[in-house]
């Protein structure tokens, strides 16, 4: 797969068709039933639910967006990162392998789907939405932990950490130099970023809950 397009194709409708197996493999929306009936009149969560179904189909044209909109970012990141460096890669390239590198995180909703299905088979939809497989939040667990401790936690994981791996890799290799070389790059481009996209999430968290 030589073009970001196909690459972006694909990774949009197997994000999509992965979470949407997930939906049916547990009970989704008696999930969110239970969790809603708390604060709101059964009418009330059953109005949530019939307008969620409704405009379920927008997830569907946001979610290629996204994506799009995260691996661009993360490539002008980097793209900045290789200039200052004095290395020149074409940004076409530099998408081309961020999309394969986001391929990784496709494995997280295929554990979860295994986890949930054979492994925890009573949850709580905190449980599905707080639950993040080889990360740190599943070492200290979430309840215990103030909301906006709790995305950082999930972030330090093990598909971080892969993702990152592969980013130096590519960029050792097509800047023909070495894994340790393109492991810097990262280190001064993508790393920094993402530590401040994890302080966004913190504060927003901690002042508007």
């Amino acid at each position: 797969m030589k073009y970001p397009f196909v690459k972006w194709l694909i990774l949009s409708i197997g994000t999509i068709l992965i979470g949407e197996i997930f939906k049916k493999s547990i009970p989704f929306y008696e999930l969110i039933y239970n969790s809603l009936s708390q604060q709101f009149t059964i009418k009330q969560v059953k109005e949530i639910i019939d307008i969620q179904k409704k405009w379920e189909w927008i997830n569907y044209i946001f979610l290629p967006i996204l994506l799009l909109l995260k691996t661009s970012a993360i490539s002008s990141i980097i793209y900045i990162g290789l200039f200052l460096s004095n290395k020149n890669l074409k940004f076409i390239i530099i998408l081309n392998f961020v999309l394969k590198a986001e391929f990784i995180f496709l494995l997280v909703p295929i554990f979860k789907i295994i986890w949930f299905y054979f492994f925890q088979t009573y949850y709580t939809l905190e449980d599905i939405q707080y639950f993040y497989p080889l990360s740190a939040l599943n070492i200290v667990g979430y309840k215990d932990l103030e909301n906006w401790f709790i995305y950082p936690f999930q972030v330090l994981n093990l598909f971080e950490l892969f993702y990152i791996i592969y980013l130096g890799y590519e960029i050792g290799k097509l800047t023909n130099t070495n894994a340790d070389y393109g492991l810097k790059i990262v280190a001064l481009s993508y790393i920094p970023s993402l530590l401040l996209w994890v302080t966004t999430v913190m504060f927003f968290t901690l002042n508007y809950p």
